[in-house]
C-alpha cells in the first residue's frame, strides 16, 4: 500500500533526507532568481517556505519550490513583479500584486492594514492579482502581534482555478478560497486560524503527487464523483470536497463574491484578497484582554482530549512550538521531492550563492 499524506499536510513517508535550512533557502532562492525573480523577492519567498516547513506546514513548505519555479518559467506568475501600494479616493488603499507571487504582497497588506487600524480603529486593504500567498498564518501574526484582529479572505478566480466541488455537487467549480483569522491571545501568543475552505489545501494534492503517495479518504472525488485517494484522479478531472460540507462551501462562495463581484475581476495572478484589521484596544485595554484570553485558552488546553489525542490544542500554538523547536536542526524533506528540486536546479543551471 502507498503511504499517504497526513491530516496536517505532513507526508508520511520514510525516505527523507536531511537538508540544512540555510541550504534549502539558497537552493530555492537560486531557482527563483534563475526564473526571473529579483534577489530580495526570491529570498523572501525562500525563507517563507523554509519557515513553513519548520512550523510543520509541509504542504506550504519547500515542496512549493517546484510549483513556483514552473509558474515563473511558464508565465503563470510574473517573476519580475513587485507589489505596489495604491491610495484611492476616500483613503482606501490596495496592494497591486500585478500577477506576481503573493507572499510579499500579503505581508505588506497586513502591515499597512494593522498600521491603519491602530490609527483609525478599523481598516480594509484589497490585494489584487496575487499569485500563491504561502502560509497565511505567518501574515495574520503580523497584525495580531500589533494588537489587531485581522481577517483575510481570498477568492474571485473560479473560471481559471476550478478545484473544489460545491456542497451537493461533484464538479470542480470553486478555488480553495482560504481564510485567515488572527487576534492577540494569551501567554503563548496570538490565536491564528489558517484554513482552506476545501477539505485539503491544493498544496496537499501537489505534495502527495510529487512524493508518490496516496491521500487520506474523504478529501477528493474522481471525475465521476466517486471517492478516491489517488492524487492523479484529482488532476484528471476530479475535485476536492468542501471542508465540512455546507460550511466550507458557504465560506468559499462568500469569498468568491468578495473576490470578484466586489473587488473586480482577477486580471492577473490567482485570486483577489480582502484584508480587514481592527484595533482590539478600542474595546478592551491590552492587559485586561490578555488576562481574559489566557483564562479562556488555559481552560481549553486543560480539557480532556478525545480518544487517540494527546491534548487539546489552540490554533496557531503548534506552529510556533514546532518552529521554535526546529531552530538549528535540519529539515527532513521527502527524498523524491528534494531530488526533484536538485534535478530542476541542474537543468536550469541554478547555482546557490
Amino acid at each position: 500500500m502507498k503511504q499517504s499524506i497526513g491530516p496536517q499536510g505532513k507526508l508520511s513517508v520514510y525516505d527523507r533526507v536531511p537538508v540544512a535550512p540555510e541550504h534549502a533557502v539558497m537552493m530555492a532562492k537560486a531557482l527563483f532568481q534563475r526564473a526571473g525573480a529579483p534577489a530580495d523577492v526570491a529570498n523572501e519567498i525562500a525563507e517563507h517556505l523554509v519557515e513553513a516547513d519548520q512550523c510543520g506546514v509541509e504542504s506550504h513548505g519547500i515542496v512549493r519550490t517546484l510549483q513556483y519555479t514552473r509558474e515563473f518559467m511558464d508565465g503563470t506568475l510574473d517573476a519580475s513583479a513587485r507589489p505596489e501600494v495604491m491610495r484611492h479616493e476616500g483613503g482606501r488603499r490596495s496592494v497591486q500584486a500585478r500577477g506576481g507571487i503573493g507572499i510579499p504582497a500579503m505581508r505588506i497588506a497586513h502591515e499597512i492594514a494593522a498600521e491603519a487600524a491602530l490609527e483609525n480603529g478599523l481598516s480594509a486593504v484589497g490585494v489584487l492579482g496575487a499569485g500563491h500567498t504561502g502560509r497565511l498564518g505567518a501574515f495574520g501574526e503580523i497584525a495580531a502581534r500589533r494588537g489587531c484582529l485581522s481577517i483575510a479572505l481570498g477568492g474571485g478566480n473560479r473560471k481559471r482555478w476550478r478545484m473544489v466541488a460545491p456542497y451537493g455537487g461533484r464538479e470542480a467549480l470553486l478555488p480553495t478560497n482560504p481564510f485567515c483569522i488572527a487576534m492577540p491571545g494569551g501567554d503563548r501568543g496570538p490565536v491564528v486560524i489558517d484554513i482552506a475552505t476545501s477539505q485539503a489545501a491544493g498544496g496537499w494534492i501537489y505534495a502527495a503527487r510529487a512524493a508518490g503517495v496516496d491521500l487520506p479518504e474523504g478529501l477528493i472525488v474522481d471525475r465521476n464523483g466517486a471517492p478516491s485517494c489517488n492524487p492523479e484522479d484529482y488532476f484528471n478531472g476530479g475535485a476536492i470536497l468542501p471542508k465540512g460540507g455546507p460550511l466550507g462551501y458557504g465560506l468559499a462562495l462568500i469569498a468568491e463574491l468578495v473576490g470578484e463581484a466586489m473587488l473586480g475581476p482577477v486580471l492577473k495572478g490567482e485570486i483577489n484578497w480582502l484584508v480587514l484589521a481592527l484595533d482590539c484596544r478600542r474595546y478592551q485595554e491590552a492587559p485586561a484582554m490578555h488576562a481574559v484570553a489566557e483564562e479562556i485558552l488555559a481552560e481549553i488546553r486543560a480539557s480532556a482530549p478525545a480518544d487517540g489525542r494527546e491534548r487539546v490544542e489552540v490554533p496557531g500554538e503548534r506552529e510556533r512550538e514546532q518552529c521554535a523547536a526546529a531552530q538549528g536542526k535540519p529539515l527532513w524533506v521527502p527524498g523524491k521531492i528534494w531530488a526533484a528540486i536538485e534535478e530542476m536546479a541542474r537543468d536550469l543551471n541554478a547555482v546557490p550563492e
